[in-house]
């Protein structure tokens, strides 16, 4: 995978370390290990799962001291089982253990968001249906989730307000109905920007169809309305279902013939993969 813009990692986790860190520093660290004391660690799996988040894991010992070294074993988007290496570290053990929270809070989250998006992934693997993530992010956090997000195998949606017309039904309600939504999106945006509208009902999905847009987003629709509503649209958009969806349910959503199902839980209800530090060397 392409690696993270270190403009993007740097400021999340410079902010996490001077969050850790407080006033004074590291002092357990600082009292009880030697100063010239130096180590070699380990960065485990506990568990099987999709690591992502190892630029932001190797820029927190690197800013806490240049002298680390980290040799990431497994990359982003590599699946790993447990007791697996990760990465193994070098450097000023006090260096190592002032950056391990930090380090491993962004590597066990986002891998945790990479492992969630998989077991969709997976769960619909050959049906050319995608699993596509939202903006229901950590604040703060959008960016880089959704690259774990595309380690797990998913593809991303809008980072942002500013990325695209996404009309959803309390936009419908306050603009006036369908048509007018549309016509007042049209008239507002340039050329580029792509216009996605949702629907509740294959009697409002017809009603966008007198008038196309890029795509139509089917809101909390059973499979069978879903096969109805791919059929309606022919091809003329491009379809996203979304609404609950889990690995369980992402077959019969996947089997409707859709090109897009969304999963907000893939990043706001991940759970974060065990990912432990372990002490291999003293020098």
């Amino acid at each position: 995978m392409r690696a993270l813009s270190p403009l993007l990692v740097e400021p999340l986790v410079r902010a996490a370390l001077l969050e850790d860190l407080g006033r004074a520093g590291d002092v357990t660290s600082d009292t009880v290990v030697p100063a010239d004391r130096r180590a070699t660690v380990a960065l485990v799996a506990r568990e099987a799962g999709v690591v992502a988040g190892t630029d932001l894991a190797v820029a927190a010992f690197g800013l806490v001291d240049r002298r680390t070294e980290v040799a990431v074993l497994h990359p982003d988007g590599t699946r790993v089982s447990a007791g697996d290496v990760v990465a193994r570290v070098t450097g000023p053990a006090r260096g190592i253990l002032t950056a391990e929270r930090v380090a491993l809070n962004f590597l066990g989250h986002l891998s945790g968001v990479a492992t969630a998006t998989a077991q969709i992934a997976d769960a619909v693997a050959g049906t050319g249906t995608r699993v596509t993530c939202t903006r229901k992010t950590t604040p703060g956090l959008r960016a880089v989730e959704k690259h774990a997000v595309l380690a797990g195998g998913g593809v991303n949606h809008r980072f942002g307000l500013d990325d695209a017309v996404l009309i959803k039904d309390n936009h419908i309600a306050l603009a006036g109905g369908v048509r007018a939504a549309v016509a007042a999106a049209r008239a507002g945006v340039g050329h580029l920007v792509k216009i996605e509208i949702e629907v509740d009902t294959l009697d409002q999905l017809r009603e966008v169809l007198t008038d196309p847009v890029d795509a139509v987003l089917l809101d909390n629709m059973t499979p069978e309305q879903l096969r109805e509503a791919v059929a309606l649209v022919g091809g003329r958009m491009v379809t996203e279902a979304s609404g609950r969806l889990t690995a369980a349910t992402a077959p019969a959503v996947a089997a409707s013939g859709v090109d897009l199902m969304s999963a907000g839980r893939i990043t706001h209800s991940a759970p974060v993969l065990d990912i432990g530090l372990d002490v291999l060397d003293l020098v």
